[in-house]
Formats: C-alpha cells, sequence, structure tokens
C-alpha cells in the first residue's frame, strides 16, 4: 500500500510504502507521479540506498531535485512509513 505524502506546486504526488524488509534492512520506497496530456510521469526509488527502480518520463534535472528532496525528508518518510501515513487532524 502507498501513502499520500505531499502533492508539490507543479501537481507531482509523492507517495510512499509502508517499511519493508529487504536484506535485513528497513526500507521504504518512495514514488512520484505527474499528470500530462498523454498520461503520467512516473519514478520511484529505495530509501535507504536512494537507489531509483524505474524512472519513466522524469528529466535528470527533476531527479536530481527529488533527491535532494529525499535527503531532506527520509527522516519523516521513514516516521510515516511506521505510522501508516501522514495523519492529518
Amino acid at each position: 500500500m502507498m501513502y499520500l505524502y505531499i502533492t508539490l506546486a507543479d501537481e507531482t504526488e509523492i507517495t510512499h510504502s509502508q517499511p519493508i524488509e529487504e536484506n535485513g534492512q528497513k526500507c521504504v520506497e518512495v514514488h512520484f507521479e505527474r499528470a500530462t496530456e498523454d498520461g503520467f510521469l512516473s519514478a520511484r526509488c529505495l530509501l535507504p540506498s536512494y537507489q531509483w527502480k524505474f524512472n519513466d518520463g522524469f528529466s535528470q534535472q527533476e531527479i536530481a531535485f527529488f533527491n535532494e528532496f529525499l535527503k531532506s525528508n527520509a527522516h519523516l518518510l521513514y516516521r510515516y512509513a511506521e505510522q501508516g501515513g501522514v495523519h492529518c487532524a
């Protein structure tokens, strides 16, 4: 299951998984998606390795921005993954 984390100003939605155990390490998958006239741009990154599993349409500049975004938000993504997403009152 993927949980909504944030929607950026350009309407890119960022979602994250619940914690995943991989090779004895707790990981979180973070998915980036934006609608276009022809469908969707999408990419997925695995934390904590920052390994991109796929990128379908985002530019290298956008991926570089997402990398910086992830570095600044990884601690929150892990916290919310443990909690089952962001809970708003």
